[in-house]
């Protein structure tokens, strides 16, 4: 039995093969093959998108032994990592080469493969996702052809693959801008939400990376800037006992234990909202750039995420405040708002605007369909693009409508997979069915 489940348990498979190839040739004999018996295969990363983009029904390739960087410049910092490596272990390594990736998600559990097929983003009104620090993929196409893209090399491929979806090919590695390793100051407060709403979009510039959550039911927003250190200025850390204490109590097991309250009791949830809103605390440190970055997530939950432009927000934002209050299941997680600059890659949610994203949560295991159909009809009407690892409910019909170059994709896509090898149901939901594309 080869059981698949990815980390919110939201989507499982049992896909008849298993392929652990170690190497970029063994990727592309396993394609080979699967597309010589007619199969359909899929890559798995680390199972950390909330959609089923990565179900296999018959064919899987585990890239958990296709890991590490690969090459290095140091003239131009330009790093190539093989996909199945995690952004943890890639962060670990480029710090030992005294480099950085600019901007960074707050999850690192992801390959990087899977993080960039998917649109995995970071925060920062002047900053793009992680697919714009892409330089150079390579990756085995349908016929078994290693092919090599970059913005001179294959053009409209290098469009297309960098939020690939997992649909074009195989990626095997992965050439990243990245530049001289840089520490982040980070200030984490509690402020009133109106007061956070009223200065958003002074905050998102003045800032070189902003955030915030908004606690339903509470009056306050836990909001973070992080900015970068001046060379030279010494690091201040957290200590060991503060980092025990904010993330390992406070955020995991203490954020949890009101959770399950909250799910065996629903009608505490608002309260216990309230409570969780009154009592955030502030703190302000500064470290290695992915140590800010990166928070440990240890509460499961399920997700949904919409960009939307970000004059926007707002409109958004009071729509979404009007809900809550109105659902049957009260709400247990945070919603967490972030910003992106508009970028050039094809089915990147960031597409030619400059994006807020909002993303909303669940706690596992409580009912969350209302909320989510909810939120979709407010995001809906500004053009909403769903992030393509977190939950939604669209199809190719109305994703055409809100990517202007959601044909110009269909077109490589066809041309990279005629016969649909690297398809499944989400890949044919999302990109229509195959026949379709011809």
């Amino acid at each position: 039995m080869n059981r698949w489940q990815n980390w919110a348990g939201t989507a499982s498979a049992d896909p008849q093969r298993v392929h652990t190839p170690r190497s970029a040739a063994e990727i592309a004999e396993v394609v080979t093959g699967v597309a010589a018996h007619g199969r359909r295969v899929r890559a798995w990363g680390s199972g950390h998108s909330f959609t089923p983009i990565a179900v296999a029904d018959s064919d899987a390739i585990d890239l958990r032994g296709w890991t590490g960087i690969a090459a290095a410049d140091a003239g131009t910092h330009h790093v190539t990592v093989r996909s199945g490596t995690t952004i943890r272990r890639l962060n670990a390594e480029l710090d030992g080469l005294g480099l950085a990736l600019s901007n960074l998600g707050d999850i690192d559990a992801q390959t990087i493969a899977g993080a960039v097929s998917t649109g995995t983003h970071g925060t920062g009104a002047r900053l793009g996702g992680l697919a714009t620090q892409i330089v150079q993929l390579e990756l085995v196409l349908a016929d078994g052809s290693v092919v090599t893209c970059s913005a001179d090399r294959e053009p409209d491929l290098f469009a297309a693959a960098r939020v690939g979806l997992g649909a074009l090919g195989v990626i095997t590695h992965v050439t990243l801008q990245c530049e001289p390793a840089f520490a982040l100051a980070a200030q984490e407060r509690p402020e009133p939400l109106e007061q956070v709403l009223e200065g958003f979009d002074t905050f998102a510039a003045e800032n070189d990376h902003f955030e915030f959550y908004w606690f339903p039911y509470g009056k306050n927003a836990l909001v973070k800037r992080n900015n970068r250190l001046p060379a030279g200025e010494v690091k201040r850390p957290l200590s060991r006992a503060r980092q025990f204490f904010d993330y390992d109590i406070m955020e995991n097991l203490a954020f949890g234990a009101l959770c399950r309250i909250g799910r065996a009791m629903p009608r505490l949830v608002r309260p216990l909202g309230r409570f969780a809103s009154s009592v955030l605390s502030a703190r302000e440190y500064s470290d290695t750039s992915h140590r800010v970055f990166v928070t440990q997530r240890g509460v499961r939950f399920v997700e949904s995420e919409y960009a939307v432009p970000r004059e926007s927000v707002h409109e958004v934002l009071r729509e979404l405040r009007a809900l809550v209050p109105r659902l049957e299941t009260p709400v247990a997680f945070p919603v967490e708002v972030r910003v992106a600059a508009a970028d050039d890659i094809w089915l990147s949610t960031a597409c030619g605007r400059d994006s807020a994203y909002i993303a909303i949560h669940q706690f596992t295991g409580m009912p969350y369909r209302e909320y989510f159909a909810g939120f979709e009809s407010i995001v809906a009407a500004v053009g909403g693009r769903p992030h393509w690892g977190k939950m939604h409910t669209l199809d190719a019909a109305v994703l055409r409508e809100r990517h202007p170059h959601f044909d110009d994709f269909v077109k490589v896509a066809h041309r990279c997979d005629p016969a649909g090898v690297f398809r499944n149901s989400y890949v044919d939901r999302v990109l229509g069915p195959l026949q379709s594309c011809q």
